[in-house]
């Protein structure tokens, strides 16, 4: 496990070396803001470190003698197909190629179509730092060359972020091999706010949670649920903040918000946020592309108001820098509002009051929660509940994730120290 940790942090060092011309890669893939694109890259290496220093906390062989004697052994998954996403693509290669390298399995990673290259430079890192020829490979291609991939006799798991319908065909076909699955998928997240809440630090959040990579992030705070007596204190902060967060050239370092992936992608959220205005909603803000960027496939940060929780703009992800304003008639109706989804993936509360924002953290039904902010944070377990997903992508989990368990019974006048010396020995560690 050392020598494969050396080989991480190796790499790790290289990327930061190329972190600029990573950035500028993956800003010509997917428009992500050049300054962003840069900085998280740097953030990727030290994912990387991370993950590496993760695996020396990670017990290989116990022994256990309660109630008889045992070696609990663990051992790698096996062969590992990696699917990723086109909004994060350089960082999400990271949290599925790493960790399960540092387990000693094998990864077959299938990028999005839309963003093919950026993994390139992952791939001649580690290899540039010592990872064996064949143990890291890439396919590029779309739907039908996942399919083909997941259902290929030879993976014994499935490591998948991206849309929950793609997500269920996955789950159908890995489940019919009885296959392990990691599914990260869709999330249409709440932040509750109470009485008491700083508004400032409320429309803030929600703007890093909903603006930032021009809301294509499926963790976003895109539904906002205010007491009734605050919606237009809510509403007024929010409009504010959105005039912040102005779409641009995004190799500009001035720019806070590049353009949506592509054509299709636009439509999708223009015609979500068309069908909303026709279903009653009213645009507080944005709602369409911005005067002077003809060009590219831009879309203003948009604030919704006079939602119901029933409308489609509410229940379905959009996926673009969108928020949605409900009002609320107290903790009990805000939390009802929140759970009432097929998502859960993210949540987050506003209120100075700290019991009361662990008592609706205990109550949301969600993956990932934060109080009073917006936090996405890899250095604990990561992912969804309902529609939103199968498993955990990072922390200590999403690497203990790569393992299998193997218990061997042992006589109960078995030497406990000499038999975890052997297990080791044919393990190399």
């Amino acid at each position: 496990m050392e020598k494969r940790a050396q080989v991480v942090r190796s790499a790790a060092e290289l990327i930061r070396v190329a972190a600029p011309e990573i950035g500028h890669l993956v800003t010509s893939e997917m428009g992500q803001p050049i300054t962003i694109a840069v900085e998280l890259v740097g953030r990727g290496a030290d994912t990387m470190d991370f993950f590496a220093d993760m695996a020396g906390r990670i017990a290989m062989t116990e022994i256990r003698t309660d109630g008889g004697m045992a070696a609990v052994v663990r051992e790698p998954v096996g062969v590992v197909a990696a699917i990723a996403p086109w909004n994060g693509p350089f960082n999400m290669a990271i949290t599925k190629i790493v960790p399960h390298l540092l387990a000693g399995c094998s990864v077959v990673f299938k990028p999005a179509p839309e963003t093919p290259f950026d993994v390139a430079y992952l791939v001649d890192a580690l290899t540039d730092a010592g990872l064996p020829s064949g143990v890291l490979n890439v396919v590029t291609g779309g739907a039908e060359t996942g399919e083909h991939l997941v259902s290929h006799p030879d993976i014994d798991k499935v490591s998948f972020t991206g849309s929950t319908a793609a997500g269920r065909k996955i789950g159908a076909i890995a489940g019919g091999q009885l296959k392990r699955i990691q599914l990260e998928l869709g999330g249409k997240s709440a932040a509750i706010v109470l009485d008491d809440a700083d508004l400032g630090l409320l429309a803030a959040s929600v703007a890093r949670g909903t603006f930032f990579n021009s809301g294509q992030v499926c963790a976003a705070l895109s539904r906002v649920l205010v007491p009734r007596s605050l919606q237009d204190s809510a509403v007024e902060a929010l409009v504010d903040v959105a005039a912040k967060w102005r779409p641009g050239d995004p190799f500009e370092s001035t720019t806070t918000m590049g353009p949506l992936a592509g054509r299709r992608h636009l439509e999708r959220v223009s015609g979500y946020v068309a069908r909303a205005e026709a279903d009653g909603a009213v645009v507080r803000t944005g709602g369409r592309r911005p005067d002077g960027l003809e060009r590219g496939f831009f879309f203003e940060s948009t604030v919704l108001t006079d939602v119901d929780n029933s409308m489609a703009i509410a229940r379905e992800e959009v996926f673009g820098p969108v928020v949605v304003v409900i009002p609320h008639d107290g903790v009990d109706d805000a939390v009802a509002i929140a759970n009432d989804s097929q998502y859960g993936l993210h949540g987050a509360v506003f209120t100075a009051s700290e019991r009361a924002a662990l008592e609706i953290a205990s109550r949301v039904r969600t993956g990932t929660f934060t109080l009073n902010g917006f936090l996405y944070n890899n250095r604990a377990p990561f992912g969804g509940v309902k529609a939103s997903g199968v498993g955990r992508d990072t922390g200590l989990e999403g690497l203990e994730s790569c393992f299998e368990l193997k218990t061997i019974n042992l006589p109960s006048d078995a030497d406990s120290l000499r038999i975890a010396d052997v297990l080791q020995g044919e393990r190399g560690e």
